[in-house]
């Protein structure tokens, strides 16, 4: 995967009101977990803040990245786990943060890329993507920036699920009967199925 750097100011003051006076100011609250743990063994947040013009190119974009983190001169690897945005304005109230370790797995979405002509589609088909991405999971360093997927058997009719998929190094956490694409019949390709019947019924009566 490829690196993002950003940069945090931890904050110590929680709570909505806290978070509130923290956007009116233009920053946005962040959660870093996976790094500490209580007595109980339950995670405890490393509660910090950063600009939206720091993650910006981080949130609206397909790609995935490993970020590398810094708080205050405290520097980790993360990845980021969840983005809460204003139901109305859209605009970005809080992001969750996930610190991440060579030899520990982590479950990421991974955008997924088709590569072949599926035959469906030579035949008149029309191909249909029905997910962007496939949730996989594994250490860091083996997550691809992009699963890779082969259409080009693909047939009208025929779907691909996420059964029929297997990724070295990967465990793929996304159920298995998910549907993943698809080529659906259309009138061409129908018509030309029924040119096909009558061709084959006169060659038949011939």
């Amino acid at each position: 995967m490829k690196t993002f750097e950003l940069k945090g100011t931890a904050r110590t003051a929680g709570g909505k009101k806290a978070a509130k006076v923290l956007r009116a100011t233009g920053a946005i609250p962040c959660n870093l977990y996976g790094g500490q743990k209580d007595a109980d063994g339950k995670a405890v947040a490393t509660s910090f803040s950063v600009t939206f013009d720091a993650v910006r190119k981080l949130i609206y974009t397909p790609e995935i990245f490993v970020v590398n983190l810094d708080i205050d001169g405290k520097v980790c690897k993360a990845v980021m786990r969840e983005l809460q945005f204003h139901p109305v304005k859209d605009n970005v109230l809080h992001i969750d943060f996930y610190q991440i370790t060579d030899d520990k797995p982590i479950v990421m979405a991974v955008p997924v890329n088709y590569t072949g002509h599926a035959i469906g589609v030579r035949e008149g088909g029309s191909f249909r993507s029905l997910t962007r991405s496939l949730k996989v999971k594994a250490t860091y360093d083996k997550i691809p920036e992009r699963l890779t997927i082969d259409i080009s058997e693909l047939g009208i009719g025929k779907s691909i699920i996420v059964g029929d998929l297997e990724f070295e190094g990967l465990e793929i956490v996304t159920p298995k009967q998910a549907l993943v694409c698809t080529v659906k019949a259309t009138r061409n390709s129908k018509s030309a199925e029924e040119e096909a019947g009558e061709a084959a019924g006169e060659a038949a009566e011939a």
